[in-house]
């Protein structure tokens, strides 16, 4: 088993190539790495804003779009696993205890804070992908302290495949 990348594209707006999808597999695994995470899945799906905005809405309680979105497989799974399939200890059901979760990007969002912020789509959607693969492992920033850790770790993946500012 190794790190996995799974994506789709569910927008029709920008084209989404396999060259930005390598540098976002790249930087996965540089921010993976050192996290010391070797095995799993990352499943990233692209949509508009209307996408993310509804589930902004049905998830989060939040009526408007946001750029990123993530949605752990929390600690909690293994428990609940044993309970529905009453796994022995160390056993495992395939295909559902190494999936760490799903990022969603908004590539409306992406686009109007690239250009804000003056750097290229790529960049931006590097930063909103590394970014939500962070809050999938466990990493919030609800403080000062915690945003500037969870920047400088984005920061040094995103530097690693040369999507800088």
């Amino acid at each position: 088993m190794s790190l996995e990348l799974a994506w789709s594209n569910e927008q029709n707006k920008i084209e989404i190539d396999e060259r930005l999808i390598d540098l976002l597999n790249k930087a996965l695994q540089i921010a993976a790495e050192a996290e010391g995470i070797t095995e799993g899945e990352v499943a990233l799906t692209f949509v508009d804003d209307e996408a993310i905005h509804e589930l902004n809405r049905d998830y989060r309680g939040i009526d408007r779009p946001t750029d990123v979105l993530s949605f752990a497989m929390n600690e909690s799974q293994d428990d609940e696993l044993e309970i529905v399939y009453e796994l022995e200890e160390g056993e495992e059901v395939a295909g559902l205890t190494d999936v760490l979760g799903d990022i969603i990007i908004s590539v409306d969002r992406a686009k109007l804070q690239s250009e804000d912020y003056g750097h290229s789509l790529e960049r931006e959607i590097g930063f909103l992908f590394v970014h939500g693969f962070l809050h999938l492992i466990g990493y919030d920033h609800q403080d000062a302290e915690s945003e500037a850790e969870m920047m400088g770790k984005q920061e040094a993946a995103l530097a690693s495949v040369g999507l800088t500012r």
